[in-house]
């Protein structure tokens, strides 16, 4: 644990030095003596963009694998992203500042050195501590058997030390009393993350609310055994919904009207102005779509939107018409299948890449979805849903989205199961909303698109 507190300040440190390293070798080359205070100082703050972007994308978490080639991709987008932030300050926040050129000209070119520089310090820094990046060491308490077929259930992959409430608590099993765990970790002789407690156990003593609350100042939280593991897991398993499920903390966007209205202004702002950029791609597509069988352009389908009402969707047609002219899949069943024979050879293009979505920016425009959320589902798929997979209603309780979070974390489906499990991953997005959140999505589904990697 130590190693690990000392490595995060670390990795910030080392992404300070290697900005304005960067900033002033990229100045120094371009012949720039030095930099004039009413430049510097508009780009002192958007430079916490990239510790930000890095953040989303888990660049401060040791157990990251910065080796990968996945998050290589993301690393180098994130900074991209800080960049052209940047960029775009330089243009409303310092105009006609000497030499505006030049520190534009700068911003860009150091992206080149920075995103590199940022990589390499998070590859040196944990390569020399590498026996970190283990497991995470998690003290459960409460009743053993519950948790061990929890845990076996969700495939956590944890360190656990099992402990035993009280006295009380199943004497003979051999755990130790977590009044006697708790005070080895306050101490330092144990290091661990988290301390989770079975809610359904006994009353806490005294003494062990005490060592968790000056546990919890030290950085290790206590966590409920389903909070815990919606938290770890990111999404909400289907068996621990109850009746008083939708009355627990959260659902900003269903409860807090301001957070609703944000999120609609961000939508129309995003959607028209990638609509605008996207125009020219959307006609390119059209013409290649038309000549390729002389069907029509658009594929439009009943959807069911937030508050389970209905709308008609719009995405470019990536399949052979069916019997109703392309308001429906086409005849082969209700799920597309992975080489499936009614995909098109430009379909085929258009939906590796997503292009296909970019007509459903319209329907956000209008209000009927959102930029990220829920996958609108078709309203027939939607009636044997909501007859067969419990709480698949809750869904409705936001508008559904371009992308979303069980988009970029599971595959396609095209099964019942891929269905429930998807529907884990929209609940924790329905109840831990965050535009924090919402960026972290875009991010990953830019990374999604590039790469070809990933759900959809």
């Amino acid at each position: 644990m130590r190693q690990l507190r000392f490595l995060k300040p670390a990795l910030a440190l080392g992404d300070c030095l290697a900005v304005f390293f960067c900033i002033n070798l990229v100045a120094i080359l371009r012949g720039i003596a030095q930099w004039q205070a009413p430049l510097l100082w508009p780009l002192l703050v958007p430079f916490l963009l990239l510790f930000v972007a890095l953040h989303l994308i888990d660049g401060y978490n040791p157990r990251t694998n910065f080796v990968s080639a996945d998050y290589f991709s993301l690393h180098f987008l994130a900074c991209f992203a800080a960049a052209i932030a940047l960029l775009l300050v330089t243009f409303v926040f310092v105009p006609g500042v000497y030499p505006l050129q030049q520190s534009r000209a700068v911003v860009g070119l150091s992206f080149l050195a920075i995103a590199p520089a940022t990589l390499f310090i998070r590859r040196l820094l944990c390569s020399r501590l590498r026996r970190v990046r283990s497991r995470r060491r998690v003290v459960y308490a409460g009743a053993k058997d519950v948790i061990s077929r929890e845990t076996a259930r969700l495939q956590l992959d944890l360190d656990i030390l099992y402990a035993r409430l009280g006295p009380n608590d199943s004497p003979d099993d051999g755990r130790p009393l977590l009044d006697d765990l708790l005070a080895d970790i306050s101490s330092g002789r144990l290091d661990v993350e988290a301390v989770v407690l079975y809610e359904n156990g006994c009353a806490l003593s005294p003494d062990v609310l005490r060592h968790l609350t000056e546990l919890y100042f030290k950085g290790v939280p206590t966590y409920t055994l389903e909070l815990f593991h919606q938290l770890y897991s990111r999404k909400i398993p289907l068996y621990r919904l109850n009746a008083i499920w939708l009355f627990q903390e959260g659902f900003r966007l269903a409860r807090v009207p301001v957070s609703n209205q944000l999120k609609r202004l961000s939508d129309i702002v995003l959607s028209l102005f990638i609509l605008i950029l996207a125009a020219p791609l959307i006609a390119i597509a059209a013409i290649a779509i038309k000549r390729e069988d002389g069907g029509p352009v658009f594929f439009r389908q009943q959807r069911i939107g937030r508050n389970r009402v209905p709308f008609t969707l719009y995405k470019l047609r990536t399949m052979r018409p069916g019997p109703k002219g392309g308001s429906s899949p086409g005849g082969g069943g209700n799920y597309t299948a992975k080489n499936d024979s009614r995909v098109t050879r430009i379909g085929r293009f258009l939906r590796s890449s997503r292009l296909d979505e970019l007509p459903q920016l319209w329907n956000v425009l209008k209000g009927d979805m959102s930029m990220i959320g829920p996958r609108a589902e078709w309203d027939v798929l939607v009636a044997d849903y909501e007859h067969s997979i419990k709480c698949y209603h809750f869904r409705h309780l936001v508008r559904p989205g371009i992308t979303g979070w069980a988009q970029i974390n599971y595959p396609y489906g095209a099964s019942l199961d891929d269905t429930l499990r998807k529907l884990e991953y929209d609940l924790y997005y329905i109840r831990h909303f965050s535009f924090l959140l919402d960026a972290t999505i875009v991010i990953r589904t830019v990374h999604v698109i590039l790469t070809g990697k990933g759900g959809r």
